[in-house]
């Protein structure tokens, strides 16, 4: 049967059995779509970067003898809609039979399950063959359960997939490392120089501006750094594994006005479009500890390997469980609108400054500059959810919903009142000092509540938990810092209300 078979921009799995075998009546199709590029405003790199991706891949199968049909952005033929593209193909062709893969994203999911009904011919769905768990698995691990605690999660699939386990035991006496994980880089330790691969993608960056497409962010189309394939996704895991692994956990929630990766492994892009595995990544990790043992700790391996078999995994099972109601999610009714600075990098606050603009230069910025520095302000400024999810969905090169929405509307900004975390992630800026230097610098002062020059994270700190007492306050996570705030004097609660109320009416002036 003729058969046409759809690969999206996040499924460029090289070693998916559909390709184990060169069928002629199989043709391939992918296609570069403003339905894709326009449905959030999204960083020049990220878009750069999935199409360079696409088509390097298209020419692998190519290569490899495969038929493969690929409409560019400026295709004659490209509707810009991803089932009028695929009917046009079906009719053009004569296809007796449409396949696809399981899509990752609820609204393709929905937009493809509904094209499937209207056609006439044999339909069927593959999985991506990409992830360690199904879709379901995490619904299924915690049904019946009032709380969905990652940990526990983590645990089982440490077990399951037996990752640095000893005699169903945790290799080295601990489950977790994540106190080994907080220290603060002070420019003590070296610094490996990060792998750049200078791709030019000045032809790819030249149809985007043709076609007219908005974008956020910066570009330097003759070198651009990300991974697009998968012999340079593999470059960057060996890297990483190389000369970043033997210091990852210790900095791993570091940060650094001089410093934007640190001991990062900038491989998300290349994990979260498939060019390279979850499995692949954690097997090479510990490959090379093994051969290292001497000068690799395992809380380094533990920390990183976490993030991809525990935290990864459970986003993505969260979002399926959750799904579609999650996305309109507000448990503290936030309505504020996003401030001007997260699309300039123009604000007096050094640690924001710093986070925006890294993320409008680089698509880029690590777990903990989103979660306490670019989240922790949006949760304290009380920002709309839905201004939230639009921003880091848009802005980062990883960004995909599956992982984005969970991370933002859950772990970030506490929108689902605890599914996903426990406590809402918020701190005045002593965190902030105690994770990085940002501090040292900014016009602000840390130590300071409610003068001209006080840290406005301190103010609006103190005004949020004020604010959702009602909502909060039961939870048992956040009684010490209740306690605190109701044996405040009535003088300074009022001055850090006015201070707060001043900095949220001006957000843009600060």
């Amino acid at each position: 049967m003729k058969t046409l078979r759809l690969i999206l921009g996040d499924q460029l799995n090289s070693q998916h059995s559909w390709f184990a075998e060169k069928n002629n009546n199989v043709t391939y199709c992918m296609f570069e779509m403003r339905q894709e590029t326009d449905y959030v405003t999204h960083h020049i790199q990220k878009i750069v970067g999935f199409f360079a991706s696409m088509r390097n891949f298209a020419q692998a199968l190519k290569k490899a003898n495969h038929n493969v049909v690929y409409f560019n952005i400026d295709d004659d033929r490209n509707a810009q809609s991803l089932t009028e593209n695929i009917a046009y193909l079906i009719k053009e062709n004569n296809i007796e039979k449409f396949e696809y893969l399981a899509p990752d994203e609820y609204r393709l999911d929905e937009q493809l399950k509904e094209f499937s009904k209207s056609l006439a011919i044999d339909v069927n769905q593959f999985s991506t063959e990409h992830f360690y768990t199904e879709k379901e698995e995490l619904a299924t691990f915690f049904k019946g359960k009032k709380q969905f605690l990652m940990e526990n999660f983590y645990r089982n699939m440490r077990k399951k997939h037996q990752i640095l386990m000893v005699d169903q035991q945790p290799e080295g006496g601990k489950w977790n490392y994540d106190a080994s994980n907080r220290k603060k880089w002070k420019g003590d330790v070296l610094i490996p120089p990060e792998i750049n691969f200078d791709n030019d993608v000045s032809c790819i960056l030249n149809a985007i501006e043709n076609a007219n497409i908005k974008s956020i962010g910066k570009i330097n189309a003759k070198y651009f750094e990300y991974p697009i394939s998968r012999a340079q996704s593999l470059e960057q895991l060996d890297y990483f594994c190389e000369h970043l692994l033997v210091h990852f956990g210790d900095y791993q929630d570091a940060m650094h006005t001089d410093k934007i990766y640190l001991f990062h492994s900038r491989i998300s892009f290349a994990m979260n479009t498939k060019m390279i595995s979850p499995k692949e990544i954690i097997n090479k990790t510990l490959e090379v500890y093994r051969e290292r043992k001497d000068e690799i700790d395992i809380s380094q391996v533990e920390g990183f390997i976490r993030q991809i078999l525990g935290w990864r995994e459970y986003m993505r099972g969260m979002y399926w469980m959750l799904m579609p109601d999650y996305k309109k999610s507000n448990f503290l009714e936030n309505k504020s609108k996003l401030p001007d600075f997260f699309w300039t990098g123009k604000t007096k606050m050094n640690c924001l400054k710093n986070a925006v603009n890294n993320s409008l230069d680089n698509g880029y910025a690590h777990h903990i500059q989103r979660l306490m520095v670019t989240g922790n302000f949006a949760l304290l400024a009380q920002i709309n959810p839905d201004e939230i999810d639009a921003w880091y969905l848009g802005i980062y090169v990883d960004a995909i919903e599956w992982v984005q929405l969970p991370n933002t509307r859950g772990m970030s900004q506490f929108a689902d009142g605890g599914k996903i975390a426990t406590k809402p992630y918020v701190s005045s800026g002593s965190y902030i000092s105690k994770m990085g230097n940002y501090c040292d610098s900014c016009h602000y002062k840390k130590t300071k509540k409610f003068e001209d020059d006080a840290c406005p994270f301190n103010s609006l700190y103190w005004n949020f938990l004020d604010e959702k007492q009602e909502k909060l306050s039961s939870n048992f996570r956040m009684k010490m810092m209740y306690s605190v705030l109701n044996k405040m004097s009535a003088e300074d609660r009022s001055k850090i209300k006015e201070k707060a109320n001043h900095i949220l009416e001006n957000l843009d002036a600060y």
